[in-house]
């Protein structure tokens, strides 16, 4: 699409791995710049793509979540979960507050939210741009990571954004088969709060911009599960089919 350039898997795993440290994903599908930025411009943000095998996702909860009920509630954990994670060696992180509050398109299934993070003492704050596009067997991720400069920019170009990705014939969320395909443990909601993440106990790695370069850290803060589970219950799920195909 015009306005942005697009690296693909081999060459996104080369700049988050090999040149940023982070650890190997091997579910990294590829990242996508503005025409004007990149891996190291000022002033950019970027999203990494993946994709996640978690099933399909029911979406009859997304008009009676409260929000705000939610980030109070994981907000009121942080004090547990940083002492955990100075214990392990990791700086703190802070939830400051929805950068952009959560919604739910029902018609193109896709959800968006953003959190403003501090890490530490870090004088700036560090933007999480939260995209999910819902699929018949997973959901497709883009994760965009900038500083808080940059929201008015990636909000400027989230539209065109959302308006890219799309999975094909037969692995749309239309095409969901009730009697063979696995319904995810999670709906909407939990999808926000960390759903995906309890299960692993860590929240997926991100970045922030530090000056005309990026600086990506791992990030070991753990889903707390107990305010999870306040808004949501589990389901059983099934087996899984083969990965999903998406375009972008």
């Amino acid at each position: 699409m015009p306005g942005f350039k697009y690296l693909g898997s081999e060459q996104s795993k080369f700049i988050l791995h090999d040149i940023l440290g982070n650890p190997p994903r091997e579910d990294i599908l590829g990242m996508l710049f503005p025409e004007n930025g990149g891996p190291f411009a000022d002033s950019s943000y970027a999203f990494i793509i993946s994709y996640e095998e978690t099933g399909y996702v029911k979406d009859g909860e997304a008009d009676k979540i409260d929000y705000n009920e939610m980030l109070s509630s994981i907000q009121k954990s942080e004090a547990d979960e940083n002492t955990k994670r100075m214990k392990n060696g990791y700086e703190p992180i802070h939830i400051l507050r929805w950068a952009q509050a959560p919604f739910y398109d029902k018609d193109s299934k896709v959800l968006h939210w953003a959190k403003e993070l501090q890490f530490g003492s870090e004088p700036f704050k560090t933007l999480n741009y939260e995209v999910r596009v819902l699929g018949r067997k997973g959901m497709l991720s883009l994760n965009a990571v900038a500083t808080m400069q940059e929201l008015p920019l990636v909000k400027a170009n989230i539209s065109k954004v959302l308006s890219m990705p799309s999975f094909t014939n037969g692995n749309r969320y239309s095409d969901f088969n009730s009697s063979t395909d696995k319904v995810a443990e999670y709906g909407i909601g939990a999808v926000v709060a960390g759903g995906i993440l309890a299960k692993t106990g860590i929240l997926a790695t991100i970045g922030k911009f530090m000056a005309a370069a990026w600086k990506f850290i791992l990030i070991g803060l753990v889903a707390a599960f107990g305010v999870i589970k306040k808004f949501f219950s589990k389901k059983k799920a099934d087996s899984l089919d083969d990965p999903t195909a998406v375009t972008v």
